[in-house]
Parts: C-alpha cells; sequence; structure tokens
C-alpha cells in the first residue's frame, strides 16, 4: 500500500469517528437539556403535589423529593463529565483530521 493510500486510509478512519464522536455530543447534550428542564420542574412542583418517577414499565410515587433531585443532579453531572471529554477527543480528532489533510494534500 503506497503512502497516499494509507494516509487517505487513516483520513477515513479519522472523519468516521468524529462523525460518531459528534453524534455522541449532540445525544449527550439533549440529555443534559432533558435532566436540566427535569430539575428545574421538580423544583417548581408544589410540595402538595405528588412526584412519580419511571421505573421500567411502572410508574412509582417519589417519597423524597430531595433524595431524587440529588440523584438527577449526580446523574447530571456525569453526563456533563463524559461530554467534556468527549469535546476534548473530538478537539484532538479535529487537529488529527488538519494535519492529515495537510499530509494528504502535500503527496
Amino acid at each position: 500500500m503506497s503512502e497516499k493510500n494509507k494516509v487517505s486510509a487513516e483520513l477515513q478512519e479519522t472523519v468516521q469517528e468524529l462523525q460518531l464522536i459528534r453524534g455522541q455530543i449532540q445525544s449527550f447534550s439533549s440529555q443534559i437539556s432533558e435532566y436540566s428542564l427535569t430539575m428545574e420542574v421538580l423544583s417548581n412542583q408544589s410540595e402538595d403535589k405528588s412526584v412519580y418517577r419511571s421505573l421500567g414499565n411502572l410508574l412509582l410515587e417519589v417519597e423524597d423529593r430531595e433524595k431524587l433531585s440529588t440523584e438527577l443532579s449526580e446523574s447530571k453531572l456525569n453526563i456533563e463529565n463524559h461530554l467534556a471529554r468527549l469535546i476534548e477527543r473530538e478537539e484532538d480528532l479535529r487537529v488529527q483530521y488538519e494535519k492529515l489533510v495537510s499530509l494528504f494534500e502535500s503527496q
């Protein structure tokens, strides 16, 4: 395999990984938005109204709102941390992509 073909193959792999990571970033960003909205609605929900949580096919009444709020916050934080790592990886791949494009064009 020639050097140009190797660079071309590596370039294609980088593009595929970039596309995959971009999809994951969008998915995690949507999840964060959902968590934020859920937490906002929960905090605005009157104490005299019941709050329910979905568990599989069941809808269960929440006894401890504070515990639910803490769990939601922790889950959101975990997703935000993972999203930050994905964004860093995407930036690294973009730099790699630019280098590969330059190398490919110079051959």
